[in-house]
């Protein structure tokens, strides 16, 4: 018993390393591409839960935690807006990437929503991506970038769109 335990830890921890890496190269591999791509005029609310939460730092290498174990809240007002053919306002995320003219990659179409911003000094991004059908959101935020001991945070969201009142 003890054993298939082990195993099963050792899976999970590769899967986190896993699709933390291969979260890395889409970000990384849609800013090579195409840095602006806004292909729809949209202007979308969210109200978004908490689902957990990879850290990645001194103390913690990718470890996941679940949002019942954080102090963190969802997001009770995600907005997103773009207007064709290059304009991309996030608010409610985080006030880094509030600030409209930090916006590296913006990529706007029918399935999805990503965008990616990084400081001057290049220490510090924060990147995130919607599933616009499926209300999926993941926000990563990376400090250190150039050191050995980076650190990320990777949240991952439910969302569910607010329908506007007439």
């Amino acid at each position: 018993m003890l054993n298939f335990y082990m195993v099963t830890k050792k899976i999970n921890f590769m899967l986190k390393y896993l699709l933390c890496t291969l979260l890395s190269l889409l970000f990384f591999n849609l800013s090579l591409a195409q840095d602006i791509n806004i292909q729809e005029n949209i202007n979308l609310s969210f109200v978004c839960n908490l689902d957990k939460k990879i850290i990645k730092n001194s103390e913690y290498n990718y470890q996941t935690f679940l949002a019942k174990d954080l102090d963190e809240k969802g997001l009770n007002k995600f907005k997103i807006e773009s207007i064709k053919p290059e304009k991309l306002f996030v608010k409610g995320l985080s006030l880094f990437l509030s600030k409209s003219e930090k916006l590296d990659v913006k990529v706007v179409n029918k399935d999805i929503v990503l965008f990616k911003a990084i400081d001057q000094d290049k220490k510090y991004s924060e990147s995130a991506i919607i599933d616009r059908k499926s209300g999926e959101l993941i926000h990563e935020i990376t400090r250190n970038i150039e050191s050995d001991n980076s650190e990320k945070d990777i949240s991952f969201y439910s969302c569910i769109k607010k329908e506007k009142k007439v």
